[in-house]
């Protein structure tokens, strides 16, 4: 009986480690065969998606048709081979960039402080283009090509006023900056669409424009004053003016007899102790 268990468990040992033995070569052979599929597919073949509001270029890497294709990749997935080929990513929605402030002069020579915004996006049709001609994605475009356009649209608009004119013409000032970036984006392939300018004068000519305003502030003031005082005046005159020709309307026609009236009806019917009483009243008391 123990002969027997003992040849029955050597059999399932035996079973057990051929089993074993089965699925480590299957495993090795799932691994030999995985690893150099992998290898391959990471040198050969990828796929990258293309996120929305992205627009994907693809770039040879070799061959006579090296550089960046004229076809445009559209937002999705994307197979390529990462030896020969590459995929770059464009956001083709609203950028908004906030550069450092730069001084340019006027025309006068003075220094203004530009503090710009700038809103723009990427024209998805000139892509290939941007590539092409830059080979830089659009973080370095902002901070080179871009930031260099704002600064000679602004250098070259500054140069045509002259410090008072650009402050008094912020406005017209602003429209030229806008309407030269708009030509130099646009042939570019940037679609322009917003900037803040925060222009601010240099302390110099903000100290004579607050001097002036103080000026033209006092001088208001004391014209105010002289109209005042013209208007009290006229209105002195035409009151003196009209007293004037009351008295003289009341002279005018005080005849004797109304003189006479008055006398009597002022009179408190008593002569005069001292002096001589008026002829009027001893007519009257001798009556």
């Amino acid at each position: 009986m123990a002969d027997n268990y003992e040849t029955i468990n050597s059999n399932n040992n035996s079973d057990y480690v051929m089993q074993n033995k089965g699925l480590i070569k299957a495993l090795v052979l799932a691994i030999l065969i995985l690893v150099p599929v992998s290898v391959i597919m990471f040198f050969f073949a990828r796929v990258e998606r293309i996120d929305a509001g992205h627009t994907g270029i693809r770039v040879n890497l070799v061959g006579d048709n090296k550089g960046v294709d004229d076809i445009t990749e559209v937002t999705g997935w994307v197979l390529y081979m990462p030896l020969l080929t590459a995929i770059h990513e464009f956001p083709i929605y609203t950028q908004v960039k906030d550069y450092e402030p730069f001084r340019v002069n006027a025309k006068d020579g003075s220094e203004f402080t530009v503090d710009p915004t700038l809103s723009y996006y990427v024209d998805q049709e000139m892509v290939p283009q941007i590539f092409r001609q830059y080979r830089k994605n659009l973080k370095d475009l902002e901070n080179g090509f871009l930031k260099n356009v704002i600064y000679d649209c602004y250098r070259l608009t500054a140069n045509s006023f002259t410090s008072d004119s650009l402050m008094s013409n912020r406005g017209l000032f602003e429209e030229e900056v806008q309407n030269r970036l708009v030509e130099n984006l646009r042939k570019e392939g940037f679609i322009y669409q917003q900037l803040t300018s925060n222009i601010i004068p240099p302390q110099s000519l903000k100290d004579a424009i607050d001097s002036k305003n103080r000026t033209i502030q006092e001088a208001m003031q004391a014209e105010n004053k002289v109209r005042q005082a013209e208007a009290d005046a006229r209105i002195r005159r035409i009151k003196a003016e009209t007293e004037k020709y009351e008295n003289d309307m009341k002279a005018s026609t005080l005849t004797p007899l109304i003189i006479q009236q008055m006398y009597i009806e002022k009179w408190d019917g008593k002569l005069p102790v001292y002096g001589q009483a008026p002829a009027l009243f001893q007519n009257m008391v001798s009556k």
